[in-house]
């Protein structure tokens, strides 16, 4: 039942990149070209998600727990330190450039479109250069410790 609600929960989400236009990289970029070809449709599509996940958190953690996990998986720290700050860098600067994030170019990799395949080729190896930097630099502070 968990992997059909993951399955459903993901479709709702592809289906409702795709129809915002979000997983279309021209349709994106024109949204940061503010002195160029603008198109702000995407704010209201961003203003939107962000109505309903407010709500959505504040509904669903009434809740005991969650329906499939013991315990709900949220964030607990609030420290804005230099991970978190380049992270977000890379994330909006990767966006700027390419057109696409993860959650839009996910849908997006049905198309064949060879941008999004590079796209999607390049996060991947982010997420395990990522992993690879973190897991060294747990290592020294272990050894140092």
């Amino acid at each position: 039942m968990k992997l059909i609600a993951t399955y459903l929960i993901g479709l709702v989400f592809g289906v409702g990149i795709s129809i915002s236009g979000m997983s279309n990289p021209a349709k994106v970029l024109n949204f940061f070209d503010v002195a160029g070809t603008w198109d702000p449709s995407l704010a209201f599509v961003m203003g939107g998600a962000l109505l309903v996940a407010f709500f959505g958190y504040k509904l669903v953690l009434k809740r005991p727990a969650p329906i499939f996990e013991p315990v709900f998986n949220v964030p607990t720290s609030r420290v804005i330190d230099a991970r978190l700050l380049g992270g977000s860098a890379v994330f909006g600067v990767g966006w700027g450039i390419a057109g696409f994030c993860p959650g839009g170019a996910l849908p997006a990799l049905g198309t064949g479109n060879v941008d999004v395949l590079v796209f999607t080729a390049a996060l991947v190896a982010g997420i395990f250069l990522a992993k690879g930097l973190m897991a060294a630099s747990a290592r020294r502070q272990a050894a140092a410790a």
